[in-house]
């Protein structure tokens, strides 16, 4: 099968225990191409531990994780995002020390005035590859409406803009995929569906995302595809509103 055609993510198997509790228990799904593929469950269902182990973030205990068909199953978290595999987190982490658009600069990829033939060639090399890398960062900053905070030192931002420029540096690596744990929490609902609109427009230029994400609203607009885990297990896939209906979906939100 040529690698266009098969899904760009592939998990079979997966696990990941902490002494006798398993977090991520044999689980297996995929994620195709240019596609948002939701991870829904109740707290403690082990999602958030399942992208650690995809992105490298934490080595698992059992099972292989494809990425364009190639097993890169317990690949370092650096390596996998210079693959284009990028992760953020539940809890926003930013450069505190840096400005806004600071952030943003740090995580563009192949800056020319970092390498040893920009040095020595100097602003004439890279000159126009930093204004490039600068003008895409202002353009990030205008499309989450954060243009007057592009200055403003990153620890002083609220949560939710703290949120936003995770997701914008994430972005800025030109990631292929794209590992969102929680994008939505903490933003306002206008900044929400601008993200959204955001996500939806790049699935088109072919990126693809694998969405942990606790709004099923949220769920329901974006994802074609939903796996429900529940225990550390898959219990389902589907479309979200085919998945809303079933009892044993039902009933992992309520019993947990």
């Amino acid at each position: 099968m040529g690698s266009a055609a098969r899904p760009i993510l592939e998990v079979s198997g997966l696990v990941k225990h902490y002494g006798g509790v398993r977090a991520v228990d044999g689980i297996s799904f995929s994620v195709e191409r240019g596609t948002i593929t939701g991870l829904i469950g109740p707290n403690g269902a082990g999602k958030s531990t399942a992208l650690n182990v995809i992105c490298g973030f934490l080595p698992p205990d059992g099972g292989r994780v494809l990425l364009d068909g190639e097993d890169v199953t317990g690949q370092a978290m650096h390596r996998l995002a210079r693959r284009g595999v990028v992760r953020t987190f539940q809890l926003a982490r930013v450069f505190g020390g840096l400005t806004t658009i600071e952030n943003l600069l740090v995580a563009a990829p192949g800056q020319r005035g970092e390498s040893a033939l920009g040095l020595l060639g100097g602003g004439r090399y890279w000159g126009k590859s930093e204004n490039e890398v600068l003008g895409r960062a202002r353009e990030m900053l205008g499309a989450f409406g954060m243009q007057d905070k592009a200055d403003d030192y990153a620890r002083n931002l609220s949560g939710g803009q703290k949120r936003a420029v995770e997701t914008m540096r994430a972005l800025m690596t030109r990631p292929k995929l794209l590992l969102l744990d929680e994008p939505m929490a903490g933003l306002s609902p206008s900044l929400s569906r601008q993200l959204e609109d955001m996500f939806l427009e790049l699935t088109r230029e072919g990126l693809s995302l694998l969405l942990v994400e606790h709004s099923l609203d949220t769920v329901d607009r974006l994802c074609s595809k939903v796996v429900v885990m529940a225990q550390g297990k898959v219990l389902a896939e589907g479309r979200m509103s085919e998945l809303r209906t079933r009892k044993e979906v039902q009933d992992a939100y309520v019993i947990g």
